[in-house]
């Protein structure tokens, strides 16, 4: 994990990577989970014996669950050390350009586009790169938008 003593010190670090997080496993407990949370019991995600005969030849993460796990990878990524709170302020792009088969294991590769100076701390928009191991196309690829406090 990178460490930055200080929030200003993002300001010159705008165009480079800020940290790479720990890999992540995605099992079907968590998929599981994540579908009586939302509601969302689509087939692909929730039944193994048919998702076997679909298209990914196993159950798949939804793309939400994938996109509600930047906050625990980027927790392993880097941190600012003089930042009180973080809020979430949205997101500016989001795309899934490939599956999360159950037993994947993700991490999240977090580059920092912009800093703007806001009263109390920052604005950010980080691009946060998800990667599934082994495969050469990312999962998810986000812009993150975070108002940091001081």
């Amino acid at each position: 994990m990178n460490t930055y003593p200080q929030l200003s010190e993002l300001q010159t670090l705008v165009g480079s990577t800020l940290g790479t997080s720990e890999w992540l496993s995605i099992d079907q407990a968590r998929i599981d989970q994540f579908a009586a949370v939302t509601g969302d019991h689509q087939w692909i995600h929730v039944d193994p014996v048919r998702a076997a005969a679909g298209p990914f030849g196993a159950t798949v993460a939804h793309g939400h669950l994938t996109l509600s796990l930047l906050p625990v990878l980027v927790m392993t990524a880097f941190k600012v050390a003089d930042v009180r709170m973080t809020v979430n302020y949205g997101l500016n792009k989001v795309r899934f350009p490939a599956p999360v088969p159950v037993g994947s294991r993700l991490r999240g590769h977090f580059k920092l586009l912009t800093y703007e100076a806001i009263a109390g701390g920052a604005q950010v928009i980080v691009e946060v790169t998800t990667e599934r191991e082994g495969h050469p196309k990312p999962v998810c690829v986000a812009e993150s938008v975070a108002r940091h406090f001081l």
